[in-house]
């Protein structure tokens, strides 16, 4: 497959096609991936999420001058909201890490999430592959920054950095909400800014009641500035040996198994509704069942459940 081989030579603007590929959703989509897929497994992923203005892209931005100082070959997934209109993305997180934009061993792309609540662009996960394939080390994930919908990158990633900010001023309603669940590692970011020390005594708190009292299982908290460029080589060690505790201790493979469960599980889904649409032809017949459920008031679950059984009986019979 020439595309693919293309791809596995790192040539740039072959990664952008594939990328675009799979985000429309195209015909050879499902080929490309499957071609690549023997080649994945090698590039560490890293998601970076928490609330919009906590500083996620100047931090990435930080994060990508470290690791190319190491002779890491760094590819960015920046999930930005989509525009209403043409479904396209509209912050491009681009804009923040133009350092990088002549640096052949970076490649950064926007990635709309098309309306998608979780945080993450439907794509992604084959993004991911693309760029693991195509040689990349390290694969970082932004997204958008939507609050307690944003869960899904736990999925996608082998560690997640949260990234939280004094001065928000719901502090420990996000931390009682369930938010903390989502980090491995939770950043503070602007510690230069008042707050800092009882945020980080807050997450400190929160931590210690839900977790072990083994250190070495404890949820690290690191202190940053990024504007200022200060506690990054921290956060980077930081999630450095946090990857060799994971890999050590077999939790990378069980998070990678998980990943693959529910790929499989997304993927089978997908398949067995474009199945069932085709079959039951519902983008023609919605409008009829919205009448008889609000006229007629036929229960949507009745209605739903006939359907599925029609469904059954004469895919039995074929």
């Amino acid at each position: 497959m020439e595309l693919g081989d293309k791809v596995l030579k790192g040539h740039i603007r072959s990664i952008g096609k594939a990328i675009s590929c799979i985000e429309n959703n195209r015909p050879e989509k499902e080929q490309l991936i499957d071609y690549l897929y023997p080649f994945c497994g090698k590039a560490e992923v890293i998601g970076v999420t928490g609330s919009p203005g906590a500083g996620k892209s100047t931090l990435v931005d930080k994060l990508i001058k470290r690791e190319r100082k190491l002779g890491k070959k760094v590819g960015i997934i920046a999930v930005d909201p989509s525009s209403p209109f043409s479904g396209g993305a509209i912050l491009g997180d681009r804009l923040r890490m133009q350092n990088h934009a002549s640096d052949d061993d970076v490649y950064i792309r926007s990635m709309a999430s098309r309306g998608h609540l979780g945080g993450i662009a439907t794509a992604t996960a084959d993004a991911i592959k693309i760029f693991d394939a195509a040689g990349f080390d390290l694969i970082i994930i932004e997204t958008i920054g939507v609050g307690q919908t944003e869960i899904e990158v736990m999925d996608l990633a082998d560690l997640v950095l949260l990234v939280l900010v004094p001065g928000m001023g719901d502090e420990i309603q996000a931390l009682k909400a369930g938010i903390m669940e989502i980090g491995d590692i939770y950043v503070i970011n602007k510690k230069d800014h008042d707050g800092a020390q009882k945020l980080y005594a807050e997450v400190e708190y929160v931590l210690n009641i839900n977790q072990s009292e083994n250190d070495k299982e404890k949820n690290p908290i690191i202190l940053t500035s990024a504007n200022l460029d200060e506690g990054i080589d921290d956060l980077v060690k930081c999630y450095r040996d946090y990857f060799k505790y994971i890999r050590c201790n077999n939790i990378l493979e069980e998070k990678r198994k998980k990943r693959i469960v529910n790929e499989i599980n997304h993927i089978f889904t997908e398949k067995i509704i474009s199945e069932v649409n085709q079959f039951l032809h519902i983008e023609k017949k919605i409008n009829q069942w919205v009448k008889n459920i609000l006229h007629e008031k036929v229960g949507p679950y009745t209605l739903i459940n006939k359907k599925i059984e029609q469904f059954i009986k004469e895919f039995k019979e074929q």
